[in-house]
Formats: structure tokens, sequence, C-alpha cells
């Protein structure tokens, strides 16, 4: 299923900002984007990503943000590691061995992009490598390519209010 275009016009500027802090050798700051078409609103919020009771009140902060505003849709980027695609089968495996992935020797930098939205969600990982001959600063390994991803579940997913109709995607 394809990003409707509306979408696409509001995260893009958001991603650009996210690969300057890259190609400035800044880290990217998890955040959250909480967005309302109708009254143009549009709340930021910093994830706390230190502990699990604090990511559990960021998640909190965006599901109260998002129904007092009536929110449309959320935007989160943050980074984190993830495995080459010749590792991902080994995922189970790889976490009962070293406890995370972080902790593997596997572990690679990537940058994470995941949009809630009525009509579903869309998300996407890329590597992210050092931007030569520099050792802070990064830019994407890959092109970003938001995918539909059916049935995402966690802690940062099911953050929109319920709506009485989620109308057409169009």
């Amino acid at each position: 299923m394809k990003l409707p275009d509306r979408y696409m016009e509001l995260i893009l500027p958001l991603i650009e900002k996210a690969k300057g802090f890259l190609a400035a050798g800044e880290a990217l700051s998890p955040i959250a984007f909480v967005g309302s078409f109708e009254s143009g609103q549009v709340i930021p919020i910093v994830i706390d990503t230190s502990n699990e009771e604090a990511k559990d009140n960021s998640a909190l902060a965006i599901r109260l943000s998002a129904d007092g505003i009536g929110a449309d849709y959320v935007f989160t980027v943050m980074e984190a590691w993830g495995l080459p695609k010749d590792k991902i089968h080994r995922y189970e495996e790889i976490v009962e061995r070293y406890g995370s992935i972080g902790a593997s020797p596997w572990k690679i930098d990537t940058a994470n992009f995941m949009l809630e939205t009525r009509h579903g969600v869309w998300g996407a990982q890329v590597p992210l490598k050092f931007k030569a001959p520099s050792k802070k600063r990064r830019i994407f390994a890959a092109p970003l390519n938001l995918q539909f991803m059916d049935g995402a579940e966690g802690r940062f997913a099911q953050l929109l209010p319920a709506k009485e109709s989620a109308g057409t995607l169009h």
C-alpha cells in the first residue's frame, strides 16, 4: 500500500532535518511529532529511552497529546541498532545469546522512522554509515523507503485515539 502524498509532504522535511543532524555529526534525539490535519497543530515530544519506565511514560505522553488534539498521525524518529539482512532471521537466537541486538557483534547503527496514520502504519529502518573521512558525520547507507507495516505492535505503536470513521485514503 502506498503512503498518501498528504503524509509525505508532512514528513519529508522532518526526514531532511534528520539527515542534516547526522551529516553534522549529531545524534538523532528520539522524538515523536503528533499532528492534526484539522487544527494544523503539531506537537513534538522528546522520547526518553533511558529505561523501561521512561519509555512507557513517553508513550503515554504521546497518547495523551494525540488524544488531546484529535491527532491524525504520529511520526517518530529515533536511532537504534539493527541487524544486517543476512542475520535478521537469527534475531531471536541473537537476543537470547547476547541479551540484546546492541550487545551482539553484528549490531549496526540505524535510523528508524515510523508514521502511524488512520489508514495504517508505514516505517523504515535504514543503516547509517560514516561519511568519509569523518568518524562522527553519518549518512543513510540506503535510500529511505517507507513500507506499509501491517500489524505493527509495541509500546510506540497504536498511539492514535480511536475515531468513529477513518474516512478514505485519499
